[in-house]
């Protein structure tokens, strides 16, 4: 069965590159031939990578996406990346997927990564889910499952809530179901907005951000390849997307839809919690999930809120598996 309806041969209308992109690979080109083992190896790494990347125009902005793996492939999983995060935080998962004979598409929200910004500034989720139907609908995706991590999940149930009849199965990596209040949605996006737009993005070494995360996000270290996967999420976001995003995501009126809006959507969903997340606990991601119609959930042990860079085995495992059940083989 062909993952596109073209058969795999995508009838869009390609795009050049956006000057992010061509920026970026100027870099590699230059850490190819910087001498650092540790810098060379990523540089190969991702400038190999960058093959497959491609450009289309999705709603007057012009979005960054790949596709790759087999494209006689049976099963397609489209990939949401999360809040001030890219495509590439997909990158193990993406590898491990296609040798696993499963076709990935991954893109970069618009604002993020090598995607453009909005010149209208609309970076809320009612947007960023009108992107995700146009992509599927140009690039011609059918009988697909969704993988999406902590602001992913927000974009992917707003889009699965409105039409999911291609929709085979959604994995949400922390996501649940958070307490909101007054004071909650008038000080946080202020706090968080200040920490990474004032704080975090000023930083000019690697190391402060890393120590960062280690405390704050993450409970295993990562390589040095994926300390940069991150520390390049917070240079290529646009300053306006972590802004309107964080007051999205904090509004009362929206997070108290989402319990409602998991309870409408009627395709298998699996939430996956980390139990060493503090950012989205495993007891809230729980709460979310006995809202769900077709729900399963799992705690992966001694795992914080970046899971597919600290275990990215385990992640793609969890894709498999929902792949597995869906199709009666589990």
């Amino acid at each position: 069965m062909a993952l596109f309806e073209t058969g795999g041969n995508m009838n869009v209308t390609e795009m050049s590159p956006t000057d992010k992109y061509l920026s970026y690979k100027e870099e590699l080109e230059r850490e190819k031939n910087a001498g650092d083992p540790k810098r060379v190896r990523r540089a190969e790494y991702e400038l190999e990578l960058m093959k497959n990347s491609r450009f289309i125009e999705i709603n007057g902005v012009v979005h960054h996406y790949q596709v790759s793996g087999p494209e006689d492939a049976e099963e397609t999983v489209l990939l949401v990346h999360g809040w001030d995060c890219w495509w590439l935080w997909w990158h193990h998962v993406i590898r491990e997927l296609n040798r696993q004979g499963i076709r990935t598409v991954a893109y970069d929200l618009k604002g993020h990564g090598w995607s453009n910004s909005d010149p209208r500034k609309d970076y809320s989720i009612a947007s960023f889910s009108s992107d995700l139907a146009e992509i599927v609908k140009k690039l011609g995706i059918h009988d697909f499952h969704i993988a999406a991590f902590s602001f992913g999940p927000f974009v992917t149930l707003d889009y699965a809530s409105k039409t999911h009849d291609n929709i085979k199965s959604i994995i949400f990596y922390n996501f649940g179901s958070t307490p909101n209040n007054a004071i909650l949605e008038r000080f946080a996006p202020a706090i968080l907005t200040f920490t990474f737009n004032k704080v975090l993005r000023k930083i000019p070494w690697w190391q402060p951000l890393y120590a960062y995360a280690r405390v704050v996000l993450a409970r295993n270290p990562v390589s040095f390849h994926d300390i940069m996967v991150g520390v390049k999420s917070l240079e290529l976001c646009c300053p306006e997307a972590i802004l309107m995003t964080t007051r999205q995501i904090t509004m009362r009126e929206v997070t108290e839809s989402i319990p409602d809006m998991v309870a409408s959507v009627d395709v298998p969903l699996l939430f996956v919690a980390g139990d060493g997340d503090v950012i989205m606990s495993s007891r809230n991601i729980r709460k979310l999930h006995d809202r769900a119609k077709q729900g399963s959930y799992v705690c992966v042990p001694k795992c914080g809120h970046l899971i597919t860079l600290e275990l990215p085995e385990k992640a793609t495992g969890l894709i498999m598996e929902q792949i597995r059940s869906v199709n009666g083989r589990a």
